[in-house]
């Protein structure tokens, strides 16, 4: 009986042309060897499984065949084609760092590259996971790879490009490696399985594909398992069963339950889920990338993002349709937040069939927000249409029966000044009886309107409240109404420098007769404003202090100047200048102030102890 070959190391690639993924770095090399251009050292960095030792056996194998193919590939017929298939080739020697990381073993390493090839043009030194070098063994090692004899070449294998020192990485060139495609995975397991006589499902390939994440060397360790586990016949439920993953089924179901708002059904299935053994972090992890998938696939743009099968697509294209942009994106971040919070929550199930019964109430918030306002009673629930009928025409006769008892209307208990004024509140007039106007009369005045109590017995009332839009231009008006009038002038006369500093030492001595504090009295009798230009001032201040205090006051400031000169268009702006030295204060209370604004700490001091100047 032979001994069993897994099919990570049965199916490895001999050429550059079987390996898969990573064309953008097999062509660059078979380039670079058919223009006799290779460096002297090289970096594969990229995540485990995508073929970096594999590219640098090959790179090895090629770089030393005697029959260079015209494309660029080894002839595999060659003696040192055959040597290095069998493995006991002198001129190709590979190095573990992860077991091999002292300065010694780079010692013997740099002694063996003295020796030159035996019956080769190159000697080829494969030092896989050098990350795991010693700071000593990488400094060691710089000198060799720096000036290396003509035939010795470097090849440099690592998952772990950031570890590296950049001393190291300057002296080679870097390849980096590509996670491997769904569809190349899924197509290279599918070659294989034809190869090997095995039957398989198309969807279940994809599955593995998915599960390896880009790492081919893992798909075809799971490909081996399945195929053991099934008997040679790799089908979609015997994936998902040996791989412990959930079913796209559920997913798809679980969904449709929430766009339905069927809670009860919502819950039983990710009740099975768990039951199943599956964790919640796992389940809500999946649909988050459900509904990504499912929001991916509703631009035809972004359809080629869709890592699945044709059939799987087909079922995402269909939900996809039935579901709003809006709902998934909300639900993708409730969902993405049940993830956040999972790991810190001391009930974890509670945490998904909240996250759950949060989505599953989304198509509701929805159309309630598309409703109109009054589509909506106290309760929440959606109101009927009112019946139209009742409301009836107006009669058509002449006069109208006295309205008796009529009691003036109370005021709305309402808080805006638009509403209060839209429900008139003085007293009304019973309505007299309405006269036919003749042809050709003029009509007479207009009554004022009245306003009746309402009949509560009836559909309808009399009393019209005014809409939002309507009470929002009458709020617009009042807020006109007390809008400063000088800050909406049109007078531009112009003036001299000198009349606006009589104009700022006025104001100086009106603030100062009002009693308004000496900090603030100081800015206007301290350093005078300076002209920008035209129109446009700036004093300078000594503090931030000063700054706060100028703009508390700068409105009434520019009310007062504008209105004095004239000139609309005056502006007052501050600079902050700490060498300026404030005007030395003499009273008790002018001495506190300009302590305290170097120290304002004193002000908290004064209100803690009660304390007063004296």
């Amino acid at each position: 009986m032979e001994n069993f070959i897994v099919s990570a190391r049965k199916y490895r690639p001999a050429t550059f042309d079987t390996v898969v993924g990573q064309q953008h770095i097999t062509n660059t090399l078979k380039n670079a060897i058919k223009n006799n251009q290779l460096a002297q050292a090289f970096l594969f960095c990229g995540p485990r499984g995508v073929g970096k030792t594999t590219c640098a056996r090959i790179l090895a194998k090629t770089i030393n065949c005697e029959d260079l193919q015209p494309n660029g590939e080894a002839c595999g017929q060659c003696g040192s084609c055959k040597s290095f298939q069998n493995g006991n080739s002198f001129n190709i020697h590979e190095l573990d760092a992860a077991s091999n990381n002292s300065v010694d073993d780079i010692r013997n390493l740099i002694d063996q590259v003295r020796i030159p090839p035996q019956g080769a043009r190159y000697k080829v030194y494969i030092i896989d996971e050098v990350h795991m070098l010693s700071q000593a063994a990488f400094n060691a090692f710089l000198k060799t790879l720096e000036e290396p004899p003509h035939y010795a070449i470097f090849i440099l294998a690592t998952t772990e490009k950031h570890k590296i020192l950049p001393t190291i990485l300057s002296r080679c060139q870097i390849f980096d490696f590509n996670r491997i495609k769904v569809e190349d995975m899924a197509n290279h397991l599918a070659s294989i399985a034809g190869k090997e006589n095995i039957q398989y499902e198309v969807d279940g390939l994809h599955i593995i594909a998915q599960k390896a994440d880009g790492g081919l060397r893992d798909a075809l360790s799971m490909f081996d398992q399945i195929v053991s586990f099934s008997g040679a016949n790799v089908t979609y439920s015997s994936v998902i069963n040996n791989l412990n993953i959930l079913d796209y089924d559920y997913y798809f179901n679980i969904v449709d339950s929430l766009l339905k708002e069927d809670t009860a059904k919502t819950l039983l299935l990710f009740d099975e889920i768990l039951s199943k053994g599956f964790d919640g972090a796992h389940f809500i992890s999946g649909l988050t990338g459900h509904l990504r998938n499912l929001l991916v696939g509703k631009d035809p743009n972004t359809l080629k993002l869709l890592e699945v099968s044709e059939g799987i697509r087909a079922k995402y294209l269909q939900q996809s349709s039935a579901t709003s942009v809006s709902f998934l994106l909300s639900a993708m971040a409730i969902a993405n937040q049940c993830d956040l919070n999972y790991r810190l929550s001391k009930n974890q199930r509670l945490q998904v069939e909240l996250a759950l019964l949060k989505i599953c109430h989304l198509p509701a918030a929805f159309n309630a927000a598309n409703m109109p306002a009054n589509a909506m009673t106290g309760d929440g629930q959606l109101k009927k249409k009112p019946d139209t009928s009742a409301i009836a025409a107006p009669q058509a006769q002449n006069t109208a029966p006295p309205v008796q008892n009529i009691v003036p209307v109370e005021p709305l208990a309402v808080s805006t000044p638009a509403v209060q004024q839209a429900v008139r509140t003085e007293p009304v007039a019973p309505v007299k009886d309405s006269q036919p106007v003749a042809q050709g009369a003029a009509a007479p005045p207009a009554e004022k309107p009245a306003i009746f109590i309402p009949n509560l017995n009836s559909g309808t009332t009399s009393i019209k409240i005014p809409s939002f839009k309507d009470m929002g231009k009458q709020a617009e008006e009042e807020m006109a109404k007390d809008d400063d009038p000088y800050l909406k002038g049109t007078d531009k006369e112009a003036f001299t420098i000198d009349q606006f500093l009589k104009c700022w030492s006025d104001y100086a001595a009106k603030i100062k007769k009002e009693g308004k504090s000496a900090g603030l009295v100081s800015i206007f009798t301290g350093e005078a404003p300076v002209m920008l230009k035209p129109y446009d001032f700036e004093v300078p201040v000594s503090n931030r202090t000063q700054e706060a205090w100028f703009r508390d006051e700068k409105p009434d400031t520019l009310n007062y100047l504008r209105s004095a000169l004239k000139n609309f268009d005056i502006n007052v702006t501050t600079r902050v200048d700490e060498q300026i030295k404030s005007k030395r204060p003499y009273t008790a209370i002018e001495k506190f102030q300009y302590m305290a604004n170097k120290n304002p700490q004193l002000i908290e001091l004064r209100r803690r102890f009660g304390l007063e100047p004296e």
